[in-house]
């Protein structure tokens, strides 16, 4: 046999060998991972990948995880030593927030973004938008919604008012505001700080505020002014040797302004004048002029009319100017005119008898048959001396048979009642003889 023959012959040999050899060896059979995929190593580095002692080293792809062994091994029993399977990552699923919810691309599966909203009226805290990463953990801090939203109050527009006639205040009313929360609508109560409605409200501008709460202690507040006018005419002042009493504040609409005039002095032009709407004094402005007494009257009630209202009298009377008491009551009285100014004492002197009486106001006589009516009038008697203290209605307050001193009679004189309101202006203007 050549040497080609014998060739031919081994190759043929060695086929059947290699035929035997693959037919006798254990093989396991393919591995195939749905979404992942194996390395596999044999022993001898044979071309097959699942002949006996194969390794095959099992991963997943991203977003999957392996379940099984991360090692599979080609065994004599033509199994492979184990089961793989590779299974989408999934996150721990999401807490729903109070009052609020999430929407996702792709339910709690990998690369998943989960995006957080709240209910009207609440706001978002945390991230508003989580990833599901491939560790099985949401990315970023879970969301919750909080009332962070103040309710709302709406107060009353401004108020305004004027005050009354003869007021410097105004009673004002409103509404009370209600308060509205956007979130879950539970309030707490209103608080009002300033007056409440219907309150007397003084003459300027006067801020009320309402403050209210929600259950998340947020707060809503609201402010108005409540402004009262008060209609003024301007002041008036006292007339020269007068005075001025008003009422209310002295120059608002409704008061009313007396006047008077001091001792000696009579009023002339409105004794009264009254602030009107429209913002003018009524009347004509008083003045005090000195009072100027009329003798030539005919009859001792013309003459003591003139007083009325205006001055108190002292009647001294006596039956002679020689007269010691009279002497001795003139002493006294002469250095006391002030005392007697500031009381508006005025002093009538009777002396003499008919026909040779005579009267005297001052300078001015009276004329014998006056003086001798005004003696039967108040029966003051003829011979002797007396002093008769009259008040400025006229009416008889007390007699004397000796000569009072001056503190007598102005001890006296102050206990009248239009005297107590004489002192009271007279110490708020300043009058007195010290």
């Amino acid at each position: 046999m050549g040497s080609r023959s014998l060739c031919l012959a081994w190759l043929l040999a060695l086929g059947v060998c290699l035929s035997l050899a693959y037919e006798e060896t254990p093989w396991c059979s393919p591995i195939k991972v749905k979404h992942g995929n194996a390395n596999c190593r044999t022993p001898q580095g044979e071309y097959y990948k699942n002949v006996l002692g194969t390794r095959c080293d099992i991963r997943c792809q991203k977003g999957y995880e392996l379940h099984g062994p991360q090692q599979l091994i080609c065994q004599s029993n033509k199994r492979w030593s184990g089961k793989v399977l590779c299974k989408q990552i999934r996150c721990p699923a999401l807490s729903m927030p109070t009052n609020g919810g999430f929407k996702c691309i792709d339910g709690a599966y990998f690369n998943s973004r989960c995006e957080y909203y709240c209910s009207p009226g609440y706001q978002l805290k945390g991230d508003r938008t989580v990833t599901c990463m491939d560790n099985k953990v949401w990315s970023g801090r879970p969301a919750s919604c909080v009332d962070m939203e103040p309710p709302r109050i709406q107060c009353p527009s401004v108020k305004e008012k004027t005050a009354e006639p003869n007021k410097l205040t105004a009673r004002v009313f409103w509404e009370t505001p209600e308060g509205r929360d956007t979130a879950d609508g539970i309030l707490t109560d209103v608080i009002l700080k300033g007056p409440s409605p219907g309150s007397h409200f003084s003459e300027g501008d006067h801020k009320i505020q309402y403050t209210v709460y929600d259950r998340a202690e947020n707060k809503g507040t609201c402010k108005f002014l409540v402004k009262v006018r008060v209609r003024r005419c301007g002041k008036l002042n006292a007339p020269e040797n007068g005075y001025i009493k008003c009422t209310g504040d002295g120059d608002n609409y409704g008061v009313t302004c007396e006047f008077s005039c001091i001792g000696g002095y009579e009023l002339q032009g409105s004794p009264a004048r009254v602030c009107q709407y429209n913002l003018g004094w009524s009347g004509t402005e008083p003045t005090c002029t000195p009072m100027n007494i009329n003798v030539a009257v005919r009859t001792a009630a013309a003459l003591l009319d003139q007083f009325y209202e205006k001055r108190r009298l002292l009647i001294v009377s006596t039956p002679t100017a020689a007269n010691f008491f009279y002497r001795l009551q003139l002493g006294m009285l002469q250095p006391e005119q002030c005392g007697l100014d500031l009381r508006h004492v005025t002093v009538i002197e009777l002396v003499g008898v008919f026909p040779a009486q005579l009267g005297r106001i001052g300078v001015k006589l009276l004329p014998p048959a006056l003086a001798l009516q005004l003696r039967l009038l108040l029966r003051i008697p003829h011979y002797n001396f007396s002093v008769v203290v009259m008040d400025k209605h006229g009416m008889d307050k007390e007699r004397y048979l000796f000569p009072p001193t001056p503190a007598q009679l102005f001890a006296l004189i102050d206990t009248f009642p239009l005297r107590k309101e004489e002192m009271k202006l007279q110490a708020e203007t300043g009058q007195s003889c010290t």
